[in-house]
């Protein structure tokens, strides 16, 4: 997925994909106006065709692994 940096807020937990409801960590602000939010999954799903429309692509997916990171840490204590 592509990242544009922007000032945009991060995303947080009460932000819900558009798709399935699933926490997003994907804003698409589109060409036309307004903006998508997508979890990891269908945000790598829709990739190719949210490319063609976006404008910016927010994307916190390395949020995932970070999380799944320190969990690994903390099983080893």
């Amino acid at each position: 997925m592509t990242t544009v940096l922007t000032p945009a807020s991060p995303l947080t937990a009460a932000d819900r994909c558009d798709r399935c409801g699933a926490q997003a960590y994907l804003r698409v602000v589109l060409i036309s106006g307004g903006e998508l939010l997508f979890c990891a999954h269908h945000g790598r799903k829709f990739e190719p065709e949210l490319k063609k429309i976006a404008a910016e692509i927010q994307d916190e997916t390395d949020r995932l692994t970070a999380v799944q990171a320190n969990a690994a840490e903390e099983e080893q204590h």
